[in-house]
């Protein structure tokens, strides 16, 4: 990576540390409202205390991304909020279980002692429990706060921006500086919160009060100095309108958000990215209108949200999703890019060959012995479930991965067939064979502009977007994804280029 490739990752570094930041603070700030009260009722109420810790327990069992995930058809929204709430809860277990530990391991004597002067049960908690277990109260929030900003990096997929958008992106880009500067951000932030917070302990275990102002004077000033970024574009005097750009987890989505973002920045719209987005929440983040716009494919909508198992043209396809959309939520489909990234079964050339595998119905009839590699949503997908049912498929083992190690999975021959997308480059550059689909169990997937129903309503947005209808083909979309994935070009500068594909296409 060159300089200004370098450059160009740095650029997003201070926003993205600066939400993360301010995730895992207010998570901690809530987690500890929330549990010492919670700690002083099962100490007061010993019964309770086996179920409180038992269900905050059962909440750290819950993986990460699950957690967060779960959080947004509860809440019915994306962003800050569902990722907030879900750390809220996984903060909150080191803190309550050192809370009731610590209060209860308290000096019988010094107990005692303190009814024997007359103090209440209350008091006794307050004056003589929790200050004497403080440095153990302490602890677990240290622990806590460690917790929290790992897990914060989670929450990029239900659209809170953090440093996970670095991580997640890196990933799918095969970017390894995007990912190390995640993870750099990450073990910063931990490495100075628990600083911090064992100097808070310190203070706890001495009862040095200079001390313990002094920890959260350094507290203050340090998030203070770190969310500055957030803080400053908060007071600016923003006079032109703003328009929120959703994008998948891939890089083609990458691509597009950030084509569509330049075309609307060059149209005087201030943009805000969110990426990273799961088929489902993208989707509804659109019906309610918390994203103004995103690229999404007729045959995911044909399956996904109109629940249609039936294969139909593309124009069918587009005419019944187009008339769904807009009756059901709103939306408007604008019109397609000009190109199609359909689904589809990929093997090694060579593999192939050897098996005399040329159509879904040749590897149905071989799938017993062999295994098939798929994105970490497409065995959920009706798409999957149709070619799996038509061509009576039933593979020796079914095995997930990151859409972007599916490639090298099978390079490697760690699997023997992957679904592959139509567009993407490393399937001429991994040497990878496309399997026809003689049913046409697959739906075609032309990639089509959806806009919210608020964004529908501003003709400034739509005309800025409607230069693209038709303007991108197959191949320029295929060339735009081989310079992100195996060149490593900067998402904004192939973005620009495919740009440039569509006017000079006209």
């Amino acid at each position: 990576m060159n300089s200004a490739q370098l450059e160009t990752q740095l650029a997003h570094f201070p926003n993205y540390f600066a939400n993360h930041v301010l995730l895992v603070v207010g998570a901690l700030i809530f987690g500890i409202a929330l549990s010492l009260p919670l700690a002083a009722l099962a100490i007061r109420k010993p019964r309770l205390a086996g179920p409180l810790l038992g269900l905050a327990s059962i909440v750290q069992t819950i993986p990460g991304l699950a957690l967060l995930a779960l959080m947004v058809p509860l809440l019915g929204r994306i962003g800050v909020v569902p990722a907030l709430l879900a750390l809220i809860l996984y903060s909150m277990l080191p803190i309550l279980r050192n809370t009731v530990t610590g209060a209860l391991e308290v000096d019988a004597n010094v107990v005692e002692a303190a009814r024997g002067i007359g103090m209440t049960e209350e008091q006794i908690l307050m004056r003589v429990r929790f200050p004497l277990a403080a440095p153990v109260i302490v602890a677990g929030i240290r622990t806590s706060a460690v917790w929290t900003v790992g897990m914060a990096t989670l929450s990029t997929p239900v659209g809170a921006t953090s440093l996970g958008n670095y991580i997640f992106s890196g990933l799918q880009t095969q970017n390894t500086v995007a990912v190390l500067l995640g993870c750099f951000g990450a073990a910063l932030l931990a490495i100075t919160l628990d600083g911090l917070i064992r100097l808070a302990e310190i203070a706890a275990a001495r009862r040095d009060a200079r001390l313990a102002w002094l920890s959260m004077a350094c507290f203050a000033f340090a998030v203070g100095l770190s969310t500055a970024p957030i803080l400053s574009d908060a007071f600016e005097d923003r006079t032109r309108p703003t328009v929120s750009i959703g994008a998948k987890t891939f890089t083609e989505q990458y691509i597009l958000a950030a084509l569509i973002a330049e075309k609307l920045g060059d149209a005087g719209f201030d943009v805000v990215i969110r990426d990273g987005l799961g088929s489902t929440v993208i989707f509804q983040a659109l019906a309610s209108d918390e994203i103004d716009v995103y690229v999404d494919y007729s045959g995911t909508l044909w399956a996904n949200h109109l629940k249609r198992k039936e294969t139909e043209d593309a124009e069918t396809v587009l005419a019944e999703v187009k008339r769904w959309l807009l009756a059901e939520h709103g939306i408007l489909s604008l019109g397609t890019l000009g190109f199609e990234n359909a689904y589809a079964f990929a093997m090694q050339d060579h593999r192939a060959e050897a098996l005399g595998i040329q159509t879904l119905t040749d590897l149905a009839a071989r799938s017993s012995a062999l295994s098939v590699g798929g994105d970490y949503e497409f065995f959920s997908r009706p798409e999957w479930i149709a070619v799996r049912d038509g061509y009576t498929m039933q593979f020796a083992e079914e095995r997930s991965f990151d859409s972007t190690l599916m490639y090298t999975a099978v390079s490697d021959g760690h699997v023997d067939v992957i679904s592959a997308f139509s567009t993407d480059g490393r399937i001429a550059a991994f040497d990878l064979v496309v399997l026809e689909d003689p049913l046409d169990a697959l739906p075609p997937y032309d990639a089509v502009i959806l806009v919210s129903k608020a964004g529908a309503q501003n003709p400034g947005l739509l005309a800025a977007l409607r230069p693209l209808i038709g303007r991108i083909n197959d191949s320029a979309m295929r060339e735009a994804n081989r310079r992100v994935d195996l060149e490593h070009r900067p998402i904004p500068e192939v973005a620009h280029k495919l740009g440039n594909f569509s006017v000079e296409g006209e």
